[in-house]
């Protein structure tokens, strides 16, 4: 008789742990959403290494991505095919500056106009430095798709862009994405990150 009492017990209690895992976890309040997102985006240095591959207006390139943010300057390294074999890009604001692999260094609108023309697209540097965290620019309105258990963002559409997140790596104890498509009319951006450093 005891020995039924307890397979009984046993049961029951089983039956209330499966019940148990069925249920999500609850998140800390530090990691949800409306805390995650404001830290994000005012995370002013990040360094991160990895791919590129750009599709606009029939043509298209690789390259291999290197990305320094240091406070507002935003400095990308991009080597491989682009016409000339690479390009430095520094950003600040609105001031902008192109030094192609010749040693060519080409600035303000000129610079605009220039890289334009090697990518197929004038690349929307000011809200990329956000949009490859994970985050919106803070600085315009944005329509979010969010993972309601990890608390990350699978989509974003802000400034006529859509960013689609596929994968997320670990750094340093937070989720940043590590696979991330960029489409805009006939122009899409893939971009693979295979490290990141906070």
């Amino acid at each position: 008789m005891r020995n039924k009492w307890l397979r009984l017990g046993a049961a029951v209690a089983l039956a209330v742990l499966a019940g148990c895992r069925t249920v999500p976890p609850s998140l800390p309040p530090g990691n949800s959403w409306e805390v995650r997102r404001p830290e994000l985006q005012a995370r002013e240095h990040f360094e991160l290494k990895g791919r590129v591959a750009v599709a606009a207006g029939g043509e298209g390139f690789n390259a291999n991505l290197r990305w320094t943010q240091d406070g507002n300057r935003s400095q990308l390294t991009l080597e491989g095919p682009l016409g000339v074999g690479g390009a430095q890009i520094t950003a600040s604001g609105s001031d902008l500056t192109l030094v192609t692999s010749r040693g060519e260094r080409i600035d303000s609108d000129a610079a605009h106009a220039a890289l334009a023309t090697r990518l197929g697209f004038d690349p929307p540097l000011a809200a990329l430095r956000y949009w490859v965290l994970g985050v919106p620019d803070p600085s315009a309105p944005a329509s979010e798709s969010l993972d309601p258990v990890q608390q990350r963002l699978t989509s974003l559409t802000q400034d006529g862009w859509r960013i689609d997140y596929q994968g997320y790596a670990s750094a340093d104890g937070e989720a940043l994405p590590a696979r991330l498509t960029l489409q805009r009319d006939a122009v899409r951006v893939r971009l693979f990150v295979d490290n990141w450093q906070l």
